[in-house]
């Protein structure tokens, strides 16, 4: 997120500065590829389908980072040529591939881009899977939580002494001396109460879930005050990732009339 979404410095942010025009030289639309160092395989139907330690990730406005791996490093035969096409303005004409292993078929799950067009990173033999159709996907030895990560993305979460006191249509669901912050590239920062200062009447459970690759996996849960009901308001992290770990037995708010106010302790 942090070079082409949000604040990054390749998505012409509207805060910050810069001690050069880069606008006047840089395209709108801007392409950034590079290596990574970890070893990243994708697994379908039980088996290694690709392997590879010279991953490439390349970074585009607007969108989120993702791998382009070494069509060399995929299982030979695996990868059977699809009569699909598209067409992306900034990297050319891309060529589909069908993934078959095992008997198992995996239609136009793969794209490359044999010839970009020029100007683009150099994605002649790199292929790109829609990552979401195969099994699973390890780094090194963990398993790939959400999306790929983007090495300039960051995740601070910092204790502090302000007083937050949140409300929801007007009544006071939370107050603590004692929130954890975080700040997160590109997003604006979130206040973690602690659970001993959430009003637990007010907290119902939700099924819902999601995954952040920075923070681990959040459940949610309801709010109900005054008898309204304000959906998946509430959110935890019950087992965080190394870098939100401070915010494990805190939860956080937000949503329609949802209020977090926030004052230097004094």
């Amino acid at each position: 997120m942090a070079l082409t979404l949000g604040t990054g410095p390749l998505a012409r942010p509207s805060t910050g500065q810069l001690n050069a025009d880069l606008w006047s030289v840089a395209p709108a639309h801007a392409l950034f590829l590079h290596p990574l160092q970890e070893r990243i395989r994708g697994m379908s139907g039980g088996r290694t389908v690709v392997d590879t330690t010279r991953a490439q990730l390349l970074h585009e406005t607007g969108l989120l980072p993702r791998w382009y791996l070494p069509e060399a490093d995929v299982v030979p035969g695996a990868l059977q040529p699809s009569d699909t096409r598209t067409t992306c303005p900034f990297k050319g004409e891309a060529h589909y591939w069908h993934l078959e292993v095992d008997g198992r078929r995996v239609e136009d799950v793969a794209w490359s881009y044999p010839e970009p067009v020029d100007g683009c990173p150099q994605l002649a033999g790199l292929v790109s899977f829609d990552l979401d159709r195969l099994d699973s996907w390890w780094i090194e030895e963990e398993q790939m939580l959400g999306h790929p990560r983007d090495p300039f993305h960051r995740v601070d979460a910092r204790r502090s002494s302000r007083h937050v006191v949140v409300r929801v249509g007007g009544q006071v669901v939370a107050d603590t001396r004692a929130p954890v912050a975080v700040f997160e590239t590109g997003l604006p920062a979130r206040w973690y109460v602690p659970e001993s200062d959430v009003r637990a009447e007010f907290l119902e459970p939700s099924d819902t879930t999601t995954e952040c690759p920075y923070k681990g996996v959040a459940s949610y849960e309801h709010l109900t005050v005054a008898g309204r009901r304000y959906e998946d308001a509430v959110w935890r992290y019950p087992e965080p990732l190394l870098e939100a770990r401070p915010a494990a037995g805190h939860r956080s708010f937000d949503g329609e009339d949802v209020e977090v106010e926030v004052r230097v302790a004094g």
